[in-house]
């Protein structure tokens, strides 16, 4: 057997049978060890009031208490006879006043060639444990860090909500998902540990295709490109670099995962009717998780282009003037991706009179809008740049054919295609993250944003995802069962 010890990548926001000498698993343990300085991160001293069931009294001790009930949640949901150990700490992330990185997990070792692994395969600490029945790093010397034996390592950011770190926006600490327009620490926490529990192609750099020391890991073999119609584990480098970076062709195949699938619900579409010879069509959105929720099927209304103001930072993202003002009042304002949040877009075009928005992507591929503001009360999707840009396209295309009671409009309609399962490709297997440019340390180690319910394992953080690992809620498990959990 052999250990390889990996630092976690940061997001910017993984079956086999036990072998034959291993003990019946119960339920898992999770130690936490806090790696923190006096007065930082769970030693910080600030007192602060309970919130959403966390009865802590220093800011502190209430991160801790989100530790331990996220600890207890995978405990709940995993089996294994050997302890799971976190190194888990607080540190200055990367901060500008309008986006910060919000932390990261992953697992700090990685084996093959342990009792009951596939030959020559890559395998998370924590997994590789719980397979062989052993701790593996046992009596291995530290790497001089401390932590050096650790199944998991986290970090997340101390700083969140400073006004040079994403302003106004901090973890939220309760228990009961009630998060608002703050960032939920549950769900997020929830969502790293999955990926330093096996939920992440850890031993590959996506940018290249190249795997460490030239072993796959337990994933590829789950892994399967619909276009070159193999899987990872019997790609080359250059095949897997490609299929990274191949929307919507990346389908997980494990047993598990494809028969939960059954959870994920049809495609949601709009619906374009325009008096324009040719310009009628159907395109698939995402759902903004802020602002009313749309009703399928409804008409949504009549589509509007914005002008770029002076001096704004991108498209939407300053109070409109009185030309745009004008277009979108009672209609649905189209915004391209870019410059500020999603949530800031949507909210200028409700200020403006808009009725509704639909996010247009800047670059290829699925857009999933983030954040969070309940004062937004329109409702608003996203649409990938090929589909936007024949939106934008379609609004002066029907001027012409109008009548004498007015020009011509283009309208969306909500809709959905139930031959189409969102987040999954045509024979029902759930897709994993695959934009057409690359995220590195998203890409690939996630459920792509097209599926409907969102996921845990997604690239965002949403505020419908609740505690629930399994289906018919989630997919997290299944994959997990999959791997060897």
């Amino acid at each position: 057997m052999r250990m390889f010890s990996i630092p976690t990548a940061t997001r910017t926001f993984i079956a086999l049978a036990c072998a034959v000498t291993c003990l019946a698993s119960s339920a898992a343990t999770i130690t936490i060890s806090k790696r923190d300085a006096p007065g930082v991160g769970f030693n910080d001293p600030t007192p602060v009031a309970p919130v959403g069931g966390n009865m802590g009294t220093t800011l502190g001790e209430q991160r801790y208490i989100v530790y331990r009930h996220v600890a207890d949640i995978w405990e709940r949901n995993l089996q294994s006879n050997v302890n799971i150990t976190v190194s888990a700490g607080w540190e200055a992330l990367t901060c500008t006043a309008n986006s910060a990185v919000l932390g990261s997990a992953g697992a700090w070792n990685i084996w093959h060639d342990f009792p009951g692994a596939l030959p020559n395969t890559w395998y998370h600490q924590a997994l590789a444990n719980k397979i062989a029945g052993t701790n593996l790093s046992e009596g291995e010397p530290d790497d001089g860090t401390g932590y050096g034996n650790v199944d998991i390592k986290t970090q997340f950011n101390a700083n969140l909500g400073n006004p040079d770190c994403l302003a106004g926006s901090s973890f939220y600490l309760g228990l009961d998902g009630k998060a608002g327009s703050n960032v939920n620490f549950v769900e997020t926490l929830l969502h790293e540990l999955g990926h330093g529990l096996g939920f992440s192609a850890l031993t590959i750099t996506t940018s290249t295709g190249a795997r460490v020391q030239n072993r796959p890991s337990v994933w590829e073999q789950f892994m399967y490109d619909n276009t070159a119609q193999k899987t990872w584990l019997n790609m080359t480098d250059a095949e897997r670099k490609a299929s990274a970076v191949n929307p919507l062709k990346l389908a997980w195949i494990g047993t598990n995962a494809v028969k939960a699938a059954a959870l994920l619900k049809a495609t949601p579409v709009l619906q374009i009717t325009s008096p324009q010879p040719g310009a009628s069509r159907v395109i698939d959105y995402n759902p903004s998780p802020f602002g009313a929720v749309p009703v399928t099927p409804s008409t949504f209304g009549a589509l509007a282009n914005i002008k770029a103001q002076a001096g704004e930072a991108g498209p939407g993202c300053a109070p409109y003037e009185a030309a745009n003002t004008m277009a979108v009042k009672g209609k649905v304002a189209i915004i391209s991706r870019g410059g500020c949040t999603f949530v800031i877009k949507v909210k200028n075009a409700q200020n403006a009179g808009a009725i509704g928005a639909i996010l247009v992507n800047n670059v290829a591929g699925a857009l999933l809008p983030a954040g969070a503001d309940g004062s937004i009360t329109i409702p608003s999707g996203a649409v990938a740049m090929a589909d936007g840009d024949l939106l934008k396209a379609a609004v002066p295309g029907a001027v012409p054919y109008g009548s004498r009671n007015g020009p011509g409009t283009a309208t969306a309609l909500w809709s959905s295609d139930p031959t189409r399962i969102a987040g999954a490709d045509s024979r029902g297997r759930p897709l994993l993250y695959t934009p057409s440019v690359l995220a590195s340390g998203s890409s690939v180690s996630h459920w792509d944003v097209s599926a409907s319910p969102n996921l845990l394992m997604e690239p965002n953080i949403n505020a419908d995802l609740g505690i629930v690992l399994d289906a018919p809620k989630d997919l997290t498990l299944p994959l997990m069962r999959d791997i060897g959990w």
